[in-house]
């Protein structure tokens, strides 16, 4: 079995920093985490992708044709859908052709056997692809015939989660991507370490939220909330009866908050249950001279 988490959010939500950074904790765990840039308009990133979709075509290419006359936002569709449409690229890519010398030499570049492989795929930032247009879909689904357990993680800027109208937002953005991908899904609150000290003890009400609470600021702060006041109680008693959404905070600045969400991650996708137990065999220790009778003296006392 091989694994995967797509990396999901809107643009500027540290995507990319999020994947450096599991990356670089993975190193540091003695794990093996590869990172693949799927964003056709990535300029920059701190990690060495294992396969980058610019190799195979960059959204300048969509929105330079003479014939197409893309923008940015239809660009990236046009991309991914490109990308869809060569999947064969993208799986000798990963899978070295199914097998083979290349198959052999993508393992060795993985760090071990392909069905060890565990990589992060760094998506673009347009949200409109995951939450109701197909490619998304369709490249999970792709990905789950080529063997991959996948978990979806879907980031979300903490520092626009402090107040009760954009945490519902963000919310029902989460909830979406959820229902069109239909994958097993865990949220991040990311850039924690750039929030103040007041913003985060702010912020610690939306982690386990009480959605019917948030709702008294929402319906007070504007004259559309004051009218769709039954509106928003629909949407909190939607999140909170079914405990559809709930974010994990991520701390770049923190270890512990770094591992404790790829531990979860890694249980959503049952990382490492499939591996053997390692057996030792022990020799019982030899008695030392004297050992024997110490224990028949303690008895007789």
């Amino acid at each position: 079995m091989r694994y995967a988490q797509v990396v999901i959010g809107p643009a500027g939500s540290g995507k990319s920093t999020y994947c450096s950074f599991m990356q670089r904790h993975a190193q540091d765990s003695k794990r093996v985490i590869e990172v693949v840039n799927l964003d056709p308009a990535a300029e920059h990133f701190d990690y060495q992708p294992l396969v980058d979709i610019r190799d195979l075509i960059q959204l300048d290419d969509a929105m330079d044709d003479e014939e197409l006359h893309y923008g940015p936002n239809g660009g990236l569709v046009f991309c991914l859908e490109f990308l869809i449409e060569n999947q064969d690229w993208l799986k000798n890519q990963l899978c070295g052709g199914g097998g083979g010398d290349d198959g052999d030499e993508v393992a060795e570049e993985l760090g071990g056997e392909p069905d060890d492989d565990y990589i992060l795929f760094d998506m673009p930032g347009q949200i409109e692809l995951f939450t109701h247009l197909n490619m998304g879909k369709q490249l999970v689904q792709l990905l789950e015939s080529w063997n991959f357990r996948i978990c979806t993680v879907f980031l979300v800027d903490s520092q626009f989660m402090i107040d009760g109208a954009k945490f519902l937002s963000g919310t029902m953005a989460a909830l979406s991507v959820m229902a069109n991908l239909e994958m097993p899904h865990v949220n991040v609150l990311t850039k924690m370490d750039l929030l103040s000290k007041g913003a985060k003890k702010q912020l610690d009400k939306y982690l386990d939220p009480d959605a019917r609470a948030l709702l008294g600021d929402v319906t007070e702060e504007s004259a559309w909330g004051r009218q769709h006041r039954k509106l928003s109680a629909a949407i909190g008693s939607l999140i909170e009866d079914f405990s559809l959404v709930r974010f994990v905070p991520m701390n770049v600045d923190d270890e512990e908050s770094i591992q404790d969400l790829l531990l979860q991650i890694d249980n959503v996708i049952q990382y490492g249950e499939d591996a053997d137990v390692k057996v030792h065999d022990f020799d019982p220790p030899e008695e030392e001279e004297g050992d024997e009778g110490t224990c028949r003296n303690i008895f007789d006392m």
